[in-house]
Formats: C-alpha cells, structure tokens, sequence
C-alpha cells in the first residue's frame, strides 16, 4: 500500500491570493484523500470499480455541489473553491474528480439552474450529501463532438413523456440514482429530463475494458419507452445551450484538476530525482533531469496563473465558454507532458503501481477527450479570435 507523501508546490506564492476560507477548504480535501483514497486507489484503478464507500466521504468534505446555496444543500462556496477540490481529487485521481465533477456541475448545476424550486428541493439535498448520485446523460453511440445531432427523443403522451434513445460513456451511470438526460421533443427542440432509476425500461449497461479511468465505473443509458412524469422536465432552458453550460462548469473543474494530476507527478519526480543515485550521484544533479524538473514547474506555474483568473472571472460570471475552453486545452496538454517527463525520470519504475505516474498517464488519454476533444476546444479557441466558424 503506497503511502501518499505529496507536498503541495507553489512556485509564485499564489497561496498569497487565497483567502483563508480557501486554503481551508483545500486543506480539507487534500487531508482526506490523503487518508481515505490514496492508500486504496491502486488497488481500485487495477480492479476497474469505483470504490462506493467514497461517496459520502465526497459530501463531507463538500465536493459535491460546492457552489451550490446553502439552502438547497450546498457549500455556498465562490468558483476558486470549487476549482482547488478537484484539484486536489484529481492529484489523486481523474475517476476519483470525474466522479465529483459529474456529480456538481453536470447533475446539480442543472437542476439548480434550470430546475424550478420543488426540483431543487427534492434532489438537491440528497445529491449533496452523497446520498443519491447523478450521471449526465448527453453523448450518443454516433454523436460526440456533434451532441446536437442527437437522436434520443421524447413525446408528449398527455400525461406524461415517453422517452426513447441511448447514451453511452456515462461517468456514474452503473449506480447512479438520477440522470439528467438531455433529448429532442417532437419539433426537435432540446430539453433536460430527470430520469430515476426504476423506471420501466431505463437500464444502465457497465462498459467495460476500459485502459483509462478504471477507478471510475461508466455505463450506458438505454431508454425503451420510459415514462417520464411531465414534473421531471426541466423547464427553465432549451435548446444546446442547457447542456452547454454545464459543460462550461464541469470544463472549468477539469482545468483546475489537470494541474493536480501535473503537481503529482512533479512532485514524485522532484523527490525521486533527489533518491534516486546513479553514476555515483542523485540523478536531479544532471543536467537533463534539471532541465525536465524546470520545464514541469515552469509550466505548472503559467496553468496556475491562467486558471486562478478564470476562476475570478467565473465569480464575476464574466469568464466566456472559449476562456474555458483554452484552458481545460492548455492544462491537459500541460500534464500529459509532464506525466511523460515524470515517467522517463522515473525509469522501470514508472511503469509500476508503486508511483502513480502510469495511472495519471492512462486516466489522461480519457481526460483530452471527454467534455470536448482537445482539437475541438483549439476550434473553439480559432473560431472566438477570428470569427469564422470552423465546424460549418
């Protein structure tokens, strides 16, 4: 069983910007996973499950629905403390956030924000908590990058909806109480449904063979003439832009988490390096490993500073979803280099479960494609500073 030695590092004493209320809560979440989920996710991650005993765990340190208001269950905390949780839930794993970030910005964010006040009532506590937890139901067999081309669909049968369709690669899906599923109604206009787990002929399929994100149970949803009580739409948004928006917030979270899969493997290398002797002296007196070890922290402090300012702009609700988009990019595409620098300092080792550095490597070849690939986010990116629309 490894024990988690991790030390946080802040090369530009961004500590400094951080209220107290923040770094408690860092603090908090950092003391947790230290003692409840590093001593067992190498086992989890070689098992592919989940380890459900965690979810209540996740509601006690606030992790899931942070920014939500007190009154419905949540935290109330501002966007920053929202990002430094999954900070510190990625550090140790990608399945370990994945698990919070659906359950926040994809399930709670929507009933919050687009649910009315019984819809908050009734499924915000319990998601809080970790009593119940949620999966987001938007990705299709055949649509992806292209979600508006989906075919999952709703009628209107007087009193209630049928619902029919599929969704696939659903964080969650496998135990989840609710699903937020997002379908088309009979003129084609996109709309957010609660879907409870019981209802006849909804059945959640585990994928399984997964090389990434093991630690992380993911299902399908198959919806065979669901009956849908007409309660259970979300009625204060339509169209793209519903599920959009969550992906904004679970984009945002995944930004902030990126860099602590880097600061993981940064900070292993850098202590290895300082361990490991060979040619008569620590391998991080050489050159080379200088050079890696620099490079890592140098890149880790430029996403630190990008992020921390989308997290203020988030505050100011100012933060634009291309803001997000080029920094959920920049940060995966920063720690997949650092994983791999890590990886090479670390030799033979690397590739065991003694170091976490091959689980951050295989959890990320998932994280750069979820909630928008990382050459759709450079779209993105191309399409806000030139006007032209590149998907067209």
């Amino acid at each position: 069983m490894r024990t988690d030695l991790y030390q946080g590092h802040d090369y530009y004493m961004m500590d400094e910007w951080l209220t107290e209320e923040h770094k408690l809560v860092r603090d908090t979440a950092r003391a947790w996973v230290k003692k409840e989920v590093s001593p067992i996710i190498e086992e989890a991650a070689e098992n592919s499950k989940f380890p459900q005993h965690l979810l209540k765990g996740l509601g006690e340190i606030g992790a899931f629905g942070p920014y939500i208001p007190a009154e419905y269950g949540g935290a109330g905390l501002d966007q920053i403390s929202y990002g430094l949780i999954m900070q510190e839930l990625e550090r140790c794993d990608s399945g370990l956030r994945s698990t919070a970030s659906v359950q926040s910005s994809l399930v709670m964010y929507p009933i919050y924000k687009y649910g009315n006040e019984e819809q908050r009532m009734k499924y915000l506590p319990k998601l809080a908590t970790g009593e119940w937890i949620g999966c987001f139901g938007l990705t299709e067999p055949d649509f992806g990058s292209n979600p508006g081309g989906m075919l999952t669909n709703f009628k209107d049968m007087g009193d209630h909806y049928l619902l029919n369709g599929a969704k696939m690669w659903i964080s969650n899906a496998p135990f989840a109480q609710i699903a937020v599923v997002w379908a088309k109604n009979e003129e084609g206009r996109i709309h957010g449904l609660i879907v409870e787990r019981g209802m006849e002929g909804f059945t959640t399929p585990t994928m399984h063979g997964k090389w990434s994100l093991r630690a992380s149970d993911t299902g399908e949803l198959i919806f065979d003439n669901v009956k849908v009580p007409k309660e259970n739409l979300l009625p204060n948004k339509s169209g793209l832009g519903g599920p959009l928006g969550c992906l904004d917030s679970a984009r945002y979270g995944i930004a902030w988490g990126a860099i602590g899969v880097a600061l993981d493997c940064y900070d292993v290398a850098l202590r290895y390096s300082k361990e490991r002797i060979q040619f008569g002296k620590p391998i991080g007196a050489f050159q080379l490993q200088q050079k890696k070890l620099a490079e890592m922290i140098t890149e880790i402090t430029k996403a630190q500073l990008l992020t921390y300012r989308l997290g203020q702009l988030r505050n100011e609700n100012r933060a634009t979803s291309a803001q997000i988009s080029m920094a959920k990019r920049n940060n995966i595409a920063m720690a997949k280099q650092i994983v791999s620098d890590a990886r090479q300092m670390l030799g033979g080792m690397g590739i065991t479960g003694e170091y976490p550095v091959m689980r951050h490597m295989m959890n990320l070849e998932s994280v750069i494609t979820y909630e928008g690939t990382h050459d759709i986010h450079l779209l993105i990116t191309g399409m806000d500073v030139t006007g032209f629309d590149a998907f067209k």
